[in-house]
């Protein structure tokens, strides 16, 4: 599973280790006249070519130490950038905003091309406040932390070292003695590094409750909600958790009976709410992963190949498990390069391969974007658009997983396993951003408190089937496996919402292929200064949560699982 990590994969054409040179680039942004409304124009494009160029340096710097969190030059690297680079950016950034705002050419702009980019900055000229520049440093530095301790982990499996992913990936084995082995290996490790856990999360909860309170608001809840611009309310998402309570996991204890018959077993456990049914993992080494992933991507477009293939030519892709790697899994956007690089900690699992082809939907929305409209700027990403994409491509190749197994029987599993998941995004995520309301709305809870709440929260949704009796502690402390806690406060629910405009995709794909696949290239390099709703609609679906679109595509994922049976 080891791969070349070779680093050339990104341009460095301005020196972050020349603080005075980059400031000196933001300063005379600053005192450029802006005159005219094409004074303006300028000037903003002006802007864009200095931003983009620190921000492709930041981002490689990022994506290097996420690849070996153990040397020590490239996390000095890093932490220069986040200790002194970041908080010049955030200096600028609030003075460049007020300058943008206070022009008296920005209501000439044209709404349709620049309406977002006001809206966003007047936002965060709202929110700014200098006291929090070395909160938001602290907050960072609290998340390399949690990346040092998650990338070092390391279990002892059969006498030999393996890295904490491989572990995970025994949570699919067919042999249900090794996944309860694999589950309570993980649970004792979280159980040994819960204290440091504890302490970084206590603290980021504390830092981020004074960030909000700095910025003039109650909560950091609702600081976010302000700060990710969203264009639907926080009442739209306790009416979202309820209604997929009350039609999603209904059908998913149903779904849970039929995996549990299919098992053959009594009680239906936490090792067994996993991936169990295929006999092995779809592949053994990352070559044959990519060789596979690439046939289709291939036999459903084939632009989506070349993206593949040239990623895989210019070592844009890292996709092996390692000791010193980061967790998880991304795909981030190099935007003076015009690429992207998909980054993966994973052993060989069906999970690993579903993550590729979902991190592919991302890297073919990013090239199909750039293609059309250059570099996507910060204000223009929204993750709701984002995951529409990368579950889209996962339901798109839905019908060619027999690529990894072809025999007939294994192929409808592994199809089956792929819609479970589908339904696993339409409560998982949602659980987490429950959970984030409540931690974030209720910031002087003990660590006690919030494990309690998350075992509560989580045998509401994804375990309601499940017999947890005995690892309501285990249950309780496994939020500190999920990196999104800790680094992407309330990037959640994105996933949920997205899931379901996926789902109308694959509906339209049973119906048409060849349209589906051309609504998704059209939604995918749509113009993102429109809204949301917009987006979804060029991709040939509806933005839509409410009760009766939950409801329906509930009802439509039951029946294509039924359908394979």
């Amino acid at each position: 599973m080891t791969q070349d990590i070779g680093l050339n994969y990104y341009k460095e054409l301005i020196d972050l280790q020349d603080v005075e040179g980059v400031e000196a680039q933001l300063k005379n942004l600053l005192e450029v006249p802006i005159e005219s409304i094409s004074d303006l124009e300028k000037w903003l494009k002006d802007e864009q070519d200095v931003t983009i160029k620190i921000t492709e340096a930041m981002t490689g710097h990022q994506v290097d130490f996420y690849r070996n969190t153990e040397d020590a030059d490239i996390k000095a690297t890093y932490l220069h950038d986040q200790q002194v680079i970041q908080p010049l950016l955030m200096k600028y950034e609030a003075k460049l905003n007020e300058k943008f705002c206070a022009s008296p050419y920005v209501n000439l702009l044209d709404e349709k091309r620049y309406g977002l980019m006001r809206r966003v900055r007047e936002s965060k000229v709202k929110l700014f406040r200098e006291e929090n520049i070395p909160l938001a440093v602290k907050e960072q530095e609290l998340c390399t932390k949690y990346s040092e301790i998650m990338g070092g982990l390391t279990i002892e499996w059969e006498g030999e070292e393996k890295p904490f992913p491989f572990i995970q990936s025994q949570l699919d084995h067919l042999d249900r003695a090794v996944r309860e082995k694999a589950y309570n290996l993980i649970g004792s490790t979280y159980r040994q590094i819960k204290p440091d856990m504890d302490a970084i999360m206590d603290e980021l909860v504390q830092l981020r409750h004074q960030i909000a309170l700095n910025a003039g608001f109650e909560n950091y809840r609702d600081y976010m909600f302000v700060a990710k611009n969203r264009e639907y309310s926080i009442q739209n998402c306790y009416d979202f958790h309820e209604n997929v309570e009350k039609h999603i996991i209904p059908a998913w204890n149903r779904l849970a009976e039929v995996f549990k018959s299919k098992l053959g077993v009594d009680t239906y456990r936490p090792w067994d709410n996993t991936a169990k049914l295929l006999k092995k993992p779809p592949y053994s080494e990352v070559s044959t992963l990519m060789d596979g992933v690439s046939e289709m991507l291939a036999k459903t477009d084939p632009y989506f190949a070349e993206r593949f293939e040239y990623m895989r030519e210019h070592g844009l892709l890292d996709l092996g498990d390692r000791k010193g790697k980061s967790p998880g899994g991304f795909c981030t956007s190099l935007p003076v390069s015009g690429d992207t690089f998909v980054f993966a900690n994973f052993s060989p699992s069906f999970f690993s391969l579903i993550a590729l082809i979902h991190e592919m939907g991302h890297a073919v929305n990013a090239y199909l974007e750039f293609s059309e409209h250059g570099p996507l700027e910060e204000y223009q990403g929204r993750a709701e658009i984002a995951e529409l994409y990368s579950h889209g491509m996962e339901l798109l190749l839905l019908d060619k997983l027999d690529q990894f197994y072809p025999e007939e029987e294994e192929f409808k599993s592994a199809q089956r396993e792929e819609l479970r998941r589908a339904f696993t995004m339409l409560f998982g995520p949602l659980a987490g951003d429950l959970f984030q309301h409540w931690m974030y709305t209720n910031p002087g809870h003990t660590a006690k408190e919030r494990d309690e709440k998350y075992f509560e929260i989580s045998k509401r949704y994804g375990l309601s089937p499940v017999d947890t009796s005995g690892l309501e502690e285990e249950i309780g402390m496994s939020w500190v496996g999920t990196l999104h806690y800790i680094e992407y406060p309330f990037y959640n629910i994105e996933y949920s919402i997205s899931m379901l405009g996926a789902l109308q995709l694959l509906e339209n794909y049973q119906k048409d292929p060849e349209l589906a696949v051309e609504s998704f290239k059209k939604g995918a390099s749509a113009d993102y200064n429109q809204s949301i709703a917009a987006i979804y609609k060029e991709t040939g679906v509806s933005f839509d949560f409410s009760e009766p679109a939950v409801k329906r595509m509930g009802e439509f994922l039951e029946k294509v699982i039924q359908e394979i049976h």
